[in-house]
């Protein structure tokens, strides 16, 4: 047979160091510590004195079956113990140096580790029902009179032991329920809940003293103890002062378990008011305060992929667009507006797209529509849609502006200058202004539809802008958009001649911005700064 290294072993021992599992040991130990402090206190002090039970008294041999029996039972609870938790701790280090497991192994180490506190529960009581039994055929000889009063007394101190050491376990193993619960609650699986937990403090602060004091009180009257009733003052304020202490311990163990992950929602709905959604409880137990932890996780996690539907949303339709649709619905049809239409396309991206490779040409389309999107949102117009090299951006709808054609005038000269500053003076555009009523609303199928504008003024931007390619400035309006404008823009643009648009049967009265600087005195600009 293959000797383990000694390093295995070290590093195994450091790693057990590192778990809640020598701390739930010692957890064992102390409460049984506890239980039977309480009974031998009761028996010794909680009775008057001549009742009173003196372990020295027992004969040399009981005694040392009984101690013997402490010691067996120890060690078969020990190592029980540790046959249960084998597969969870197997699980835990394969988890924690590989970062998977074997399905099988895992559900069953997930399980197993869930039921730990039960489990324990269920070794403590076994070893105090078998340990009550030698208990009092040992000290039968000295105590035979009061074997009832020694029966119970040891019940309740089982009853103490198993419930502070139920609401220990669960609090010493919650990381190890934490990462249990991580995929998800197992079928058929509920731990205690608030009510059962409630149910066992009472138990533990104000059953077991009061049916201590009653035990008292009934062997009395019955002449199960010599001394009478009134002898039992000092030992029922014994047990009232244990109670109170025992009642504390308990009351703020189960206080802590429900106050501990209500504390944690608290954050975590303060992260996603912040706007967090990455925020994440943790799931300690399978109780109802487990189901609420994961059910806000999963609350989250609906309110993360609304949130990403809505900003996915908003990038293909616009922001207004689609906060309008969230408050107010959808429904096909529309209504008449006063809007102001801005066109932009650029010129010559076909050609560019057979001489340049692909990526490049991407790359010029995003900018330039960064561009347009950033100057539009600036004035407060929405980019309705984009059409190959070409957008079409409205003002006045589907959110009201008190000046919508200022507003398109100011974002036609501004867009100007911003796409020659980024893409530069060999890049030619044309833009277009125009203003009028047009209907705004949602068009199509009820399956599929969009939010567009639909009127002569997105026509007669769509004709300016063909003409504003062959302009110095590449930038034309109509004289009905800047008479609409107010003053403080409409000053900036000079209105010229008529024309006729393709297309359209009414004539269209031109208007160009003043002081817009051409292409060619940019370049110019920038071949100045260069050469001196």
């Amino acid at each position: 047979m293959e000797a383990i290294p000694i390093g295995r072993i070290s590093a195994f021992v450091r790693w057990v160091a590192r778990t809640p599992w020598p701390v739930f040991t010692l957890g064992m130990l102390q409460a049984d510590i506890i239980g039977a402090l309480f009974v031998l206190g009761f028996l010794r002090f909680g009775l008057p004195p001549e009742d009173r039970l003196q372990l020295q008294d027992l004969p040399v041999f009981n005694l040392a079956i009984f101690l013997g029996y402490l010691f067996v039972s120890f060690t078969i609870a020990s190592y029980l113990t540790l046959r249960m938790l084998t597969p969870v701790m197997r699980w835990q280090r394969r988890d924690m140096l590989l970062g998977d497991t074997d399905p099988a192994s895992t559900e069953l180490a997930r399980a197993r580790a869930l039921k730990m506190p039960f489990y324990r529960t269920l070794i403590s009581v076994t070893n105090w029902f078998l340990g009550s039994i030698v208990f009092i055929a040992a000290s039968w000889p000295v105590a035979s009179n009061s074997a009832p009063v020694v029966a119970v007394a040891t019940g309740l101190g089982a009853t103490a032991t198993a419930i502070i050491g139920y609401l220990q376990s669960e609090r010493v193993l919650r990381p190890v329920a934490v990462a249990a619960l991580r995929g998800g609650v197992p079928e058929n699986f509920r731990a205690p809940g608030v009510i059962l937990r409630q149910v066992l403090t009472w138990v533990l602060s104000t059953g077991v003293p009061l049916l201590a004091i009653i035990l008292a009180l009934v062997a009395s009257k019955f002449e199960l103890l010599s001394a009478p009733a009134s002898r039992l003052t000092t030992p029922i304020l014994i047990l009232a002062v244990a109670a109170l202490v025992i009642g504390l311990a308990g009351t703020v163990l189960v206080a802590m378990s429900i106050a501990d992950p209500l504390r944690q929602l608290r954050w975590a709905l303060g992260e996603v008011q912040r706007g967090n959604y990455n925020a994440h409880m943790q799931i300690y137990d399978a109780s109802e305060l487990g189901l609420l932890q994961a059910g806000f996780n999963d609350m989250v996690r609906d309110l993360a992929e609304r949130q990403r539907l809505r900003d996915l949303f908003g990038r293909y339709v616009g922001e207004d667009v689609a906060r309008r649709a969230l408050e107010r619905g959808t429904e096909l049809g529309g209504q008449e507006r006063d809007v102001a239409v801005l066109f932009v396309d650029l010129v010559g991206s076909t050609r560019l797209a057979s001489t340049i490779p692909a990526a490049q040409v991407v790359n010029l389309l995003n900018e330039f529509f960064r561009v347009v999107v950033d100057t539009v949102n600036r004035h407060g117009g929405f980019v309705n849609k984009f059409q190959g090299d070409a957008a079409l951006a409205i003002f006045g709808a589907p959110i009201e502006h008190p000046d919508a054609c200022g507003a398109a005038l100011a974002a036609s000269r501004e867009l100007h200058d911003e796409l020659i500053e980024v893409l530069g003076t060999d890049t030619e555009f044309g833009i277009g202004v125009s203003a009028g009523r047009a209907i705004a609303g949602h068009i199509g199928a009820q399956a599929r539809f969009e939010y567009t504008v639909i009127g002569d003024p997105v026509n007669e931007a769509a004709r300016l802008t063909e003409l504003a390619k062959l302009e110095e400035g590449h930038v034309l309006a109509s004289a009905i958009a800047v008479s609409g404008a107010l003053d403080a823009e409409a000053l900036c643009w000079d209105v010229g001649e008529i024309v006729e648009l393709r297309g359209r049967t009414v004539p269209t009265q031109l208007a160009r911005p003043l002081n817009l600087v051409s292409p060619r005195e940019a370049a110019n600009d920038v071949s100045t700064d260069v050469t001196g």
